[in-house]
């Protein structure tokens, strides 16, 4: 009967979704209304929420999202975003469509500052777009190259998606963190050489230009703002790496650290009090979230759904390639319909005792399903990063059909990174074992 009712309430939860309710309104409501079919006792449900809620928020590893989060809005309103990626476009002036190489280095590095794909999909739409546009780069490459590359913030630490993959796991935010370093760094060495393969094998795409020193000198603020950001990473992920700080501590630090580095680019208190407020638009809702996937993940432990559900992925056959193949089914599925963050907390609760189950290394898993989920990011229809980017693009021609078809490249890009991860585990776990 508890599991039946469980059932019965991810019916429902799927339903209401479908219709347009917000995920986390549909989490807190569908949890209770289960516990309290369960439980026979409206104020039992009730209060459970309640210490549930409070049990969550009382956490120290909750102040990570917010602080991160800060810290990339901090660096991106400092204008150092833009210096890090003129800084890449010369450095880069050589290779074969250097401009969308440079939004991959770009984002790769500023990706490691910001914990959120959003922010990096805005500010470069900004930044890159309209310098590859004024060179004569087609559409589809010029947007494919900034939403692609903006998944990188969802991989290379550090990541909201991976804080709260530990936080539901109750695993290692540092230990995922550094096992996101490899797997992201080999996806970013992907992107730039599809850029460079691509200008190459049409070069119409990307034009070559001459870059003249006269037109473009060298501005030390430029590379103090470029610097900057590297020294934030160093900060960060080297504290964390290290063990100097555990990530609650070096997400202070980095916040503290891109405050600095804002004052010092010539932020004045308007602007902070506007970072400010757009982490806090940002983190309100994930935090909401999570504490209703907290309940909601108490339902289905009290229902015996978690057993019910990996019984039935048990009972497809085919072993674990199987049953790997359908989660990223699911998981592509849904990213055509919600973000990723509620993508996490509808399935991994489920998914991640499966695949343990099932002899897969925890870590690695977890990358791999970050990398698939990130992939939700650019898939039609309701690809977040895809409408952030046409959103932030001032080129009002540019159509939502060029941004997914030029985004195809880096979705089997992100699939095919995924495969390996979960292929072969050491990528992601060998840092990690050094580390930890």
């Amino acid at each position: 009967m508890p599991t039946d009712i469980v059932l019965y309430m991810i019916g429902l939860l799927i339903i209401l979704v479908l219709l347009g309710f917000h995920i986390a309104v549909v989490l807190a409501l569908t949890s209770m209304l289960g516990l309290w079919l369960m439980l026979g006792s409206f104020d039992i449900a009730v209060s459970m929420l309640g210490s549930t809620a409070y049990e969550a928020i009382r956490s120290h590893v909750f102040i990570v999202i917010p602080l991160f989060v800060l810290m990339g809005d901090l660096v991106s309103k400092s204008g150092a975003a833009g210096d890090l990626y003129r800084v890449c476009n010369r450095a880069l002036k050589h290779l074969p469509g250097r401009l969308a190489v440079a939004t991959v280095a770009g984002n790769a590095i500023f990706a490691a500052v910001t914990g959120v794909s959003v922010a990096s999909a805005a500010a470069f739409s900004r930044i890159a777009y309209p310098e590859m546009r004024a060179l004569g780069y087609k559409k589809e490459f010029a947007v494919g190259s900034v939403a692609g590359s903006a998944c990188l913030g969802m991989l290379i630490p550090p990541s909201v998606l991976l804080i709260v993959w530990a936080i539901l796991t109750e695993m290692s935010v540092g230990a995922l963190f550094i096992a996101g370093v490899i797997p992201g760094i080999l996806l970013a060495l992907l992107f730039a050489g599809w850029c460079i393969v691509a200008a190459i094998m049409n070069p119409s795409i990307a034009p070559a230009a001459e870059i003249r020193t006269d037109l473009e000198p060298t501005d030390r603020r430029e590379i103090f703002g470029a610097l900057g950001i590297l020294a934030l990473v160093v900060l960060v992920i080297g504290g964390i790496w290290g063990g100097a700080f555990n990530p609650t501590e070096a997400a202070g630090f980095g916040a503290v650290g891109a405050l600095v580095l804002g004052v010092a680019k010539g932020m004045r208190f308007r602007h902070v009090m506007q970072a400010i407020y757009s982490a806090g638009r940002t983190t309100a809702p994930i935090m909401f979230l999570l504490i209703a996937a907290m309940m909601y993940s108490r339902l289905l432990a009290m229902g015996g759904a978690v057993n019910y559900i990996q019984s039935l992925f048990l009972g497809l056959g085919g072993g674990v390639v199987v049953v790997v193949l359908v989660m990223v089914l699911i998981w592509l599925l849904l990213g055509m319909l919600i973000d990723s963050v509620s993508i996490i907390l509808l399935t991994v609760p489920i998914f991640a005792p499966l695949a343990m189950s099932m002899g897969v290394n925890p870590i690695a898993f977890a990358i791999f399903g970050i990398l698939v989920i990130e992939a939700g990011l650019l898939t039609p229809p309701f690809g977040l990063l895809v409408y952030t980017v046409k959103g932030a693009i001032p080129d009002k021609d540019v159509r939502l059909g060029h941004i997914f078809r030029g985004s195809v490249p880096y979705w089997i890009m992100i699939l095919i990174a995924a495969f390996a991860v979960i292929a072969f585990p050491g990528l992601a776990t060998w840092l990690p074992s050094i580390a930890f």
